[in-house]
């Protein structure tokens, strides 16, 4: 698995820009969670949009081999996925969609549970066909919920793994489990091991989580960990699921929205100032002030 992630690194971080020759890099962010539910592959896809909104090219791949959904929160149903790719049927490009908005999507292989865990054959071809995406800017990889040879792969591979949790003790619990594997399996770990707390009622609420999951994995596992943010409980985030709509697109200026625009600021290193208005957050992100 190490040989593998160290191919891929190769293959999408430093890719040649066709007109000039130099270097480019794609990022790769890794979103994971220690269980299903906690809300990850809304903010892979949110997140997404957040960063085609300033212009990048983003693509999202739905990495989860028995139960994708990226494609079902979009309202798409996909002519061909992951497992056509898996199994020699289609190529890489042939399997790339394009979306209302702003940003493309690889989707996963729902429903075939026995492609979960791939072979080192299925693996060592999948990771040649992703050199095909090696022309984006951002690579959003929804990962499945829990751990498998596959989430680690794609952790070891990624710039920036994000764990994302919830309030509820039983996220929390999972989610210091998953670190404790990533940390315990996953050597020469040279990656941004970052937390979202999803759902909380208040700022306190997730700091108080956060600290609580970062201070024990700095205790026991000696792992820094990094906490990128929080996303509010918003109502606006169900319904913009039920209409199988971001809810970057259905409620631009909700509280869930304006939340995984700080996660970006955080990401990219920039400040955020409340009440700015987004053109403004935009141009700052941009550099263009």
């Amino acid at each position: 698995m190490t040989d593998q992630a160290e191919q891929l690194r190769e293959l999408m971080k430093n890719r040649k820009s066709e007109e000039g020759g130099s270097e480019n890099k794609t990022r790769i962010i890794a979103i994971a969670s220690g269980k299903g539910g906690v809300g990850k592959t809304n903010i892979s896809i949110n997140l997404a949009m957040a960063y085609a909104q300033l212009g990048k090219k983003v693509i999202v791949m739905d990495a989860d081999l028995g139960l994708a959904n990226v494609n079902v929160i979009l309202g798409i149903i996909p002519k061909y996925n992951l497992y056509h790719l898996i199994r020699k049927q289609k190529r890489m490009s042939e399997i790339l969609m394009d979306t209302e908005y702003g940003i493309q999507i690889v989707a996963g292989a729902s429903g075939f549970s026995k492609i979960a865990n791939l072979t080192d054959e299925e693996r060592g071809h999948f990771i040649e066909e992703l050199s095909a995406l090696s022309n984006a800017d951002i690579i959003i990889i929804d990962t499945s919920a829990g751990v498998s040879n596959n989430v680690l792969g794609f952790i070891a591979a990624a710039d920036d793994a994000i764990i994302v949790t919830t309030p509820e003790p039983t996220a929390i619990t999972d989610a210091y489990g998953i670190i404790k594997i990533i940390a315990t399996e996953i050597e020469n770990m040279d990656l941004g091991l970052k937390l979202i707390v999803n759902r909380v009622k208040s700022v306190t609420e997730g700091r108080k989580i956060a600290e609580r999951v970062i201070n024990i994995a700095g205790q026991f596992l000696n792992l820094k960990l990094d906490y990128l943010g929080y996303v509010y409980e918003d109502q606006g985030v169900g319904s913009a699921v039920i209409h199988q709509k971001p809810f970057m697109a259905s409620e631009p200026n909700g509280k869930a929205s304006i939340c995984v625009r700080h996660i970006v600021s955080r990401l990219e290193n920039v400040e955020y100032k409340e009440g700015s208005g987004v053109g403004s957050f935009l141009k700052r992100l941009l550099g263009k002030t």
